[in-house]
């Protein structure tokens, strides 16, 4: 039986210490086993790795079947948002802080890698959503978020207000700092700093949380991840869109933001016996009891 992946494609977290170094280890692990390796062209002229082969993120999103990220969630959302539309899973291997999605610890990589390679390990589709600016009638920014994305004021200005709808039907207007749509990804990143509740990555749904609101309230609503949300500034200064806090936009007021699932998914590739409540627990400290205090 020919090997489910023959062709590798690397990437790695920019300005990290030691990224270089575990880049071209995993590249000579790979080519041990026969697999064909390209570096993603940017980040291999970044750590020096220029002289091993590379492609750009289209040549690899056409020709790879697996992409192995170094990095931490940050990283892993970007290349997911890249090749999602194209179909190649992905594997995160943490070389960041927190690893929600970069689940496979760095001094492990060798043992899990190998695994996947073999064919042992659970794949899991993230949803991604797509934002539309439309101003005046014209689209005027276009972006897709696997988290979340967000509608919020400036750190210079007051509270937005913003007007929102649900497959054309209204739903409210919201005073606060911001609005977000986060995806079942995304309900434990920014929007679980706002209470948002914890989706099942496998729960089919959006979740769409306010942040500080003024009304107490407005509380976190989740929808199915059919819906198609949209949302309008009404007032407010400097207000902004962001997807997944790395692409973002400056918008007016009357801008028409919406949102909407995308037709295709990420799909992660996580280590056989792999368990999501074993990431909440480590990652949230779950496990940790409280301590008493002494009676006195």
């Amino acid at each position: 039986m020919s090997p489910p992946f023959k062709t590798i494609a690397l990437f790695g977290k920019q300005q990290s210490d030691g990224t270089a170094q575990t880049l071209g280890e995993i590249g000579a692990f790979l080519d041990q086993r026969g697999l064909r390796v390209l570096f993603e062209a940017g980040i291999a002229g970044t750590l020096g790795l220029g002289a091993l082969p590379t492609a750009d993120i289209h040549e690899i999103g056409e020709s790879a079947d697996l992409a192995v990220i170094v990095g931490g969630d940050g990283t892993m959302l970007g290349i997911a948002r890249e090749l999602a539309p194209h179909g190649v899973p992905l594997v995160g291997i943490n070389h960041g802080r927190l690893g929600f999605i970069t689940d496979i610890p760095l001094l492990q990589w060798s043992d899990a890698l190998g695994a996947v390679l073999d064919g042992h390990y659970e794949a899991e589709d993230r949803s991604i959503l797509q934002a539309r600016v439309t101003r005046d009638g014209s689209v005027v920014f276009e972006a897709s978020a696997v988290n979340d994305v967000v509608v919020s004021r400036s750190s210079r200005a007051g509270m937005i207000d913003v007007q929102v709808h649900v497959d054309g039907l209204y739903m409210y207007s919201q005073r606060a700092d911001g609005l977000i749509v986060a995806t079942p990804t995304g309900s434990t990143a920014y929007a679980l700093s706002c209470a948002g509740p914890i989706l099942h990555p496998s729960l089919d749904g959006l979740v769409l949380v306010p942040v500080a609101p003024q009304a107490l309230s407005n509380r976190p609503i989740v929808l199915p991840s059919s819906s198609v949300i949209s949302m309008s500034v009404a007032d407010g200064r400097e207000p902004r869109l962001n997807c997944d806090m790395q692409t973002f936009v400056d918008l007016q007021i009357g801008d028409v933001i919406e949102v909407r699932r995308a037709p295709y998914s990420a799909r992660f590739l996580h280590p056989s016996g792999y368990s999501y409540y074993a990431t909440l627990r480590s990652k949230l400290n779950w496990h940790e009891m409280p301590s008493l205090a002494p009676r006195s």
